[in-house]
């Protein structure tokens, strides 16, 4: 049964949270969540997706990253068969983007204000609620992967204001932004942001400032590529010999170290790593008992970031 009043530092079902509490928005959630994305690869086994999620749940995860473009709908599928009202986890999710199947990547922009208003629904839909607590809208401005361009080449205010409008509906709790720059974000801050997710790691720190300015505003920091990344041209956080040396002398797996530096870096920041596997899962979560010395930590700030050099 759920805790009847859970304290700062446990789930809703007494759990305590993975990483310890941290905010998003009005929310208190835990500060290593889940990247629900890589359920799709499980698009064979319903059961072992089901499972992974379960047992997040279990470790005290109850925050949870989606879209309805994962897997063309598979993802939020999956969660709506795992999770139960009484979890209470906070679902988070994205518009900006559709299902291109057959193209060249997974996902095609899907920018314009009516196809954002139309992803919101179709969340709603899937996941069977009538709110979605969070919805970030995925700019293309900044970060690996698409652009926006033609009739997709969308006025940051046009977008904005259909965020807003679902908002006042009722449709959606809080306004998120991912793919995000400086500029967009300083310009987006009087319609309340709750939360940026922008690729940003050890190894990759281009948005410091904007980092910062997140911090001040109170905005929840999401970095995705929290470990760099495995696409080829962006680099790893798990090369870097400082942190296999921090490891090492840990006991801990690079990965690990990796996101327990992002915890330590700055308290507004909110993990959502990804994977198909309950090992690795256990291990994410793991990463937020990680304690980072001042020597340690005074060695993997001194990484230097790497520059992407996809073609």
């Amino acid at each position: 049964m759920p805790s009847a009043n859970p304290s700062p530092d446990a789930t809703a079902t007494g759990a305590p949270r993975a990483g310890g509490p941290g905010l998003l928005g009005a929310h208190t959630v835990s500060r290593v969540g889940y990247g629900a994305m890589q359920l799709a690869r499980l698009h064979g086994d319903r059961g072992a997706a089901v499972a992974l999620l379960r047992r997040a749940v279990e470790l005290g995860v109850d925050h949870i990253d989606t879209a309805q473009f994962y897997g063309s709908g598979l993802v939020n599928d999956l969660l709506r068969e795992a999770l139960r009202p009484e979890d209470g986890v906070l679902l988070v999710s994205k518009v900006g983007a559709e299902p291109d199947p057959g193209g060249p990547h997974p996902f095609r922009p899907a920018q314009r204000p009516e196809q954002l208003r139309a992803g919101v629904e179709d969340n709603l839909r899937a996941l069977g609620l009538d709110q979605v607590p969070v919805v970030n809208l995925r700019r293309l401005d900044t970060g690996p992967g698409l652009r926006a361009s033609g009739d997709q080449d969308v006025d940051f205010d046009d977008q904005l204001a259909v965020m807003i409008a679902m908002r006042d509906e009722g449709k959606i709790g809080a306004i998120g932004l991912s793919s995000v720059t400086l500029d967009g974000l300083r310009r987006a801050l009087p319609a309340g942001i709750a939360c940026v997710q922008n690729a940003y790691s050890l190894v990759a720190r281009e948005d410091e400032d904007m980092l910062r300015l997140c911090l001040a505003e109170e905005i929840a920091w999401v970095p995705y590529f929290p470990l760099g990344s495995a696409i080829p041209g962006l680099p790893k956080v798990t090369d870097e010999p400082a942190v296999r040396a921090a490891a090492q002398a840990l006991g801990r797996t690079p990965a690990q170290v990796g996101l327990a530096w992002l915890l330590r870096h700055a308290p507004n920041t909110l993990l959502i790593p990804g994977t198909t596997s309950i090992e690795h899962l256990e291990a994410n979560v793991a990463a937020g008992t990680v304690t980072l010395d001042d020597a340690t930590l005074d060695a993997l700030d001194a990484v230097p970031t790497r520059r992407a050099t996809i073609g």
